[in-house]
């Protein structure tokens, strides 16, 4: 079964940059074909949607991430994060969604925003 595996969490400075990346596990998984979307969930609070995007590209984003992150698709579904703020510390993942319904998903990578 195809899975996600998100990379390119880390600890940044408050005002610091991080891009994550999300890949299919065999490379053959093509992401044109998929709504997907990252989340993120800090501890002790409810997941939340963070950034989507459509098989036509179009683009969905959280009014706390609106003009600070970007969501891009090549061979992978990419999140750039500009202008970290401390509340952003969370686990970010991925989730592909095709029109069949079905539905893919990674482990997560730790993204944490602290001086």
């Amino acid at each position: 079964q195809a899975r996600l595996m998100e990379s390119g969490g880390g600890l940044v400075q408050p005002g610091g940059s991080l891009r994550l990346a999300c890949a299919g596990s065999a490379s053959s998984f093509n992401f044109n074909f998929y709504t997907t979307t990252w989340y993120r969930q800090a501890i002790g609070k409810q997941r939340e949607l963070v950034a989507s995007i459509t098989p036509g590209g179009g683009t969905t984003y959280a009014a706390s991430v609106t003009g600070r992150f970007t969501i891009s698709r090549e061979n992978a579904v990419y999140l750039q994060m500009n202008d970290l703020k401390p509340d952003a510390t969370a686990v970010y993942s991925c989730d592909a969604e095709n029109l069949a319904g079905f539905n893919y998903w990674g482990q997560g990578t730790q993204v944490t925003v602290s001086s």
